[in-house]
């Protein structure tokens, strides 16, 4: 775990277009009750680990940067059994998110609205049997790729947070993005088992907004699998 005193940069977007007056309402009388408690510097100091509790025992799910959460939604309503995280720092992804789980149909999902290693920092080791990350920032310019999340940093992070066997899926429509997943990946501690071009996606997989974006501009997506060694 990160010493407790230990400044980070956070590269990203945090805020986008003016929210709308339901959106803001969502954030206002939502988010406190699906946030994860326990995970900035300001609630625990200490970095002590998470009281997993709140997931009932069920199987410990995350997806970093759930956008504007339909991916999220739908993954967590066609397996009630399991329990998901969604990290999502851009307040505007957090709002629509809120929206989509306004009808109180999808019970078993909670949220971090900030920067992941920060949640790196106090999940318990080994917690985690799958994680989804969708078409991420790519961080074009040759001297931002240590951002991307396919970095050292972060997979070393994710690789103690998950369970031998789990499953880590990464879709992206960069190409040179999947070179250095399939670069990165496997030196942190993770095995390639598939990875497909477009018409390739996971049996349970929901095209997202981002996906559909890419296909628009001529951008094919790639999806990649990964099991944590162990």
């Amino acid at each position: 775990m990160s010493e407790a005193g230990e400044h980070r940069n956070f590269y990203g977007r945090i805020h986008g277009k003016t929210l709308r007056a339901q959106q803001k309402a969502d954030l206002e009388t939502g988010l406190a009750a699906l946030a994860l408690k326990g995970v900035t510097r300001e609630d625990n100091p200490s970095r002590a680990a998470l009281d997993l509790s709140f997931a009932g025992g069920r199987p410990l799910w995350l997806e970093v940067g759930f956008g504007g959460g339909e991916h999220l939604v739908h993954m967590a309503a066609r397996n009630p059994g399991i329990f998901l995280i969604g990290c999502e720092p851009f307040v505007n992804g957090v709002a629509m998110l809120l929206g989509k789980l306004r009808d109180g149909k999808v019970s078993n999902v909670a949220i971090h609205p900030g920067d992941v290693r920060d949640l790196f920092d106090v999940l318990p080791g080994g917690c985690l049997t799958k994680v989804f990350l969708n078409y991420p920032d790519p961080w074009p310019k040759a001297r931002h790729h240590r951002r991307r999340f396919v970095s050292p940093g972060y997979l070393q992070a994710l690789a103690r947070v998950c369970a031998p066997g789990a499953e880590f899926r990464v879709a992206t429509d960069i190409p040179d993005y999947v070179r250095q997943t399939l670069e990165e990946v496997p030196a942190a501690g993770f095995e390639l088992v598939h990875q497909a071009g477009e018409g390739g996606a996971w049996e349970d997989w929901l095209s997202t907004r981002y996906e559909r974006k890419a296909l628009r501009e001529g951008r094919a997506p790639h999806y990649l699998t990964f099991r944590r060694e162990g």
